[in-house]
């Protein structure tokens, strides 16, 4: 399963650390799958407030994601990062092609087609 790398970064001072760790991070990603999807977009943001670049890089599984930001040669670089902008960054697993929105139920321990309390049908019955 696809495993994303996404970062949330703010802040970002142009120049020489920044520089330098873009001529460098795609050597670090090759050896473990890792591609950019998304890289320094600013979304449109149509709910709630966003306001910094998104960077999404695929891996093949979580296993790679976790060896890449462990890496002797990604830890070289990344003060170039963390010393010249602020950001959370985290990994996530994607999901199949065959999922659907209810897949999540299970999750949330509730069969599919039961509502968890205090939700909509709470309301309704108010």
């Amino acid at each position: 399963m696809t495993t994303y790398g996404i970062a949330h970064l703010r802040d970002v001072v142009p120049g020489a650390g920044i520089t330098e760790y873009l001529e460098r991070i795609d050597a670090t990603l090759e050896p473990f799958g890792g591609r950019f999807v998304v890289h320094g977009d600013r979304p449109r943001v149509v709910e709630g407030e966003f306001d910094a670049a998104l960077v999404i890089i695929a891996f093949p599984d979580r296993a790679a994601a976790e060896a890449w930001y462990a890496s002797p040669a990604y830890r070289a670089i990344l003060p170039l990062r963390t010393e010249n902008s602020r950001g959370d960054v985290f990994l996530v697993d994607g999901v199949g092609p065959d999922h659907r929105a209810t897949d999540v139920l299970a999750l949330l321990g509730l069969p599919a087609g039961q509502e968890p309390e205090g939700s909509a049908s709470r309301a309704a019955a108010t």
